[in-house]
């Protein structure tokens, strides 16, 4: 791996990353639910809405992995708290027992589907078994995951909650080699809107979709998508991750769990089946 690749390192979360909303239904007594809160986006996550004073219900097949999690929002005295719930996301019985156990932490109000995995092959060439469970983790987990969360919303006082989907700048175009993740990714612009079309205005639906985001999945796939493409490292970076984009430089997990912690709030109240695209210019502009 180039030097300069190498040097693309996760950046620690600190206290002074995290957005803090005001907001009225940000207690203790509030859950939201995160997926793929043991790394990455879904732990910035977890722990930017446990800044946020909110009860974190944190889903991740990772035991070791959620532990850091908890670690990681003590270390920055995050208000709220992460309770670590090792579930396989890809299991029926494993998500429903998830939400009930979520449930007795306090009143559900927020679901935030972000738990994703990504795999380097042309259509012709892509393994059916890595498609299905791309599909199981990543599509019908949070089809799943919601249809268990939405009688929680419902049966609150006022009805009024959230549901956000992990998006991407692959769910509005697609690139090459990248087919069942542009799938997906699309598909859940799909399950973000009916979400929105059922939830008579007080549960919302939305999605975040951003470009390339400097996490250890990230940084894992230079070298893959490098080999796939027959370029290098560098090239990788310069042209395939930044090339299109104006602003240059890679997004961090904490600038995207801001997007959540925003969204969930009564600020977005108007963001229903939208989605909040954070992409550097990446979908608006070209050269």
């Amino acid at each position: 791996m180039s030097d300069e690749a190498t040097d693309l390192v996760p950046p620690e979360l600190t206290a002074e990353d995290v957005l803090r909303v005001p907001d009225d239904r940000f207690t203790t007594d509030t859950v939201a639910i995160v997926t793929g809160a043991g790394s990455g986006i879904g732990r910035a996550t977890a722990v930017a809405l446990a800044s946020n004073e909110l009860t974190v219900a944190a889903l991740d097949i990772d035991e070791d992995g959620l532990d850091e999690t908890v670690d990681v929002a003590g270390s920055v005295d995050a208000e709220g708290r992460v309770v670590p719930i090792e579930c396989d996301l890809t299991d029926d019985g494993a998500v429903e027992a998830a939400v009930e156990e979520a449930a007795e932490l306090g009143t559900i109000r927020y679901a935030a589907n972000i738990a994703g995995m990504q795999h380097i092959a042309s259509i012709v060439d892509f393994p059916m078994d890595r498609y299905d469970l791309m599909h199981d983790l990543m599509l019908r987990s949070p089809f799943l995951l919601s249809k268990h969360v939405i009688p929680h919303i419902e049966a609150t006082d006022d009805g009024v909650g959230a549901i956000a989907n992990m998006s991407s700048i692959h769910g509005h175009y697609a690139t090459q080699k990248k087919p069942a993740y542009i799938t997906m990714k699309h598909g859940l612009t799909g399950l973000t809107r009916s979400i929105a079309a059922e939830g008579d205005g007080t549960l919302r639906g939305f999605s975040v979709s951003v470009g390339y985001v400097l996490t250890p999945l990230m940084v894992d796939q230079i070298e893959e998508t490098a080999a796939e493409r027959g370029i290098s490292e560098e090239e990788v970076i310069e042209d395939v991750m930044l090339g299109q984009a104006r602003t240059k430089e890679m997004m961090t997990p904490i600038e995207v769990a801001n997007l959540f912690v925003f969204g969930f709030s009564s600020h977005a109240r108007h963001l229903n089946g939208g989605d909040l695209c954070w992409d550097g210019g990446y979908t608006t502009t070209y050269e």
